[in-house]
């Protein structure tokens, strides 16, 4: 139960999704009808909402949508044979491919990692991404950094605690990116794991910084970064750094008077490496851990 609608920054008629997508619009004159939130179940519809749903959909359904004040729906073809009736909506027959999907979702939802400095963390299990994550998190905001997290292990933007349903889908991770960017957020980090987001949750999320808890072997970083973008869906350009744990963040853990153990001297050190490869200076590292003493 899913819905973009918190932070809508972008409004969208039926004809500009029958233009873009090549979808069919029924009834044709409804291309100027605008919507304003995207859900992808009737319980999730606020006024003005696109439903979305992957199931077949019947009159009934798509008329207590109407009820609820959805605008529009986008349903299956396979559904166009169950509504003998006209559901007093306008339909967009279509099904969405993921990419189509994320992409509608970050629309509607102002395309809020264009704006974030996105951190994605893979880290083996799903409980050792959530501890490099909250290392990364906790170290970012000492740089000065406002922070939002997405992980199964506590998500939160800046100070609030956000109350989500794990693993996250499209449209909630969408969603939770624009509240943390308009909480003004500079940052968010991502656990990026089966139990945190779902297959392809990730689809129009642009990430600036990959890290990895096992180092990749020589110019694997490409096939490594391929796996996860075919499971995940997020998009890598030729400026997202991807890296793990080096000779230099693993000094620079050392200076951490409390990770006082190899695992947390290691989790230290991949939250530094990622922080090296967002451009932070090795000196500003140095001060932060000198001033914080402790990252626990």
């Amino acid at each position: 139960m899913s819905a973009v609608s918190e932070s809508i920054m972008q409004r969208m008629t039926l004809g500009h999704l029958v233009e873009h997508y090549g979808w069919e619009l029924v009834p044709p004159f409804a291309k100027s009808v605008t919507v304003t939130s995207l859900a992808d179940d009737v319980d999730s519809v606020v006024p003005g909402a696109l439903l979305w749903s992957e199931q077949d959909l019947d009159v009934e359904t798509l008329r207590r949508a109407r009820r609820k004040g959805a605008y529009a729906a986008i349903v299956p073809e396979t559904t166009r044979a169950n509504l003998p009736e006209a559901p007093d909506m306008p339909i967009l027959y279509a099904t969405p491919t993921d990419e189509e999907l994320g992409t509608l979702a970050a629309q509607m939802a102002g395309n809020p990692s264009n704006t974030l400095a996105v951190f994605a963390v893979s880290a083996g299990t799903p409980s050792e991404s959530v501890a490099v994550v909250d290392k990364l998190a906790k170290f970012l905001h000492m740089l000065g950094n406002p922070v939002g997290v997405i992980s199964v292990g506590g998500s939160y933007s800046l100070e609030r605690r956000l109350d989500l349903d794990y693993p996250l889908g499209v449209l909630d991770l969408q969603r939770t990116l624009a509240v943390c960017a308009e909480d003004g957020a500079a940052a968010v980090v991502i656990a990026m794991d089966d139990l945190t987001v779902a297959a392809h949750a990730l689809e129009s999320v642009s990430v600036d910084v990959f890290g990895s808890e096992t180092p990749a072997p020589a110019n694997a970083d490409r096939a490594v970064i391929e796996r996860m973008q075919d499971e995940y869906g997020f998009r890598a350009d030729e400026q997202m750094r991807v890296t793990s744990r080096t000779e230099e963040s693993d000094t620079l853990a050392r200076l951490a008077t409390t990770a006082d153990t190899d695992e947390e001297r290691r989790r230290l050190s991949l939250a530094i490496a990622m922080v090296l490869a967002a451009g932070v200076r090795r000196n500003n590292i140095r001060n932060a851990l000198r001033v914080a003493g402790d990252l626990n």
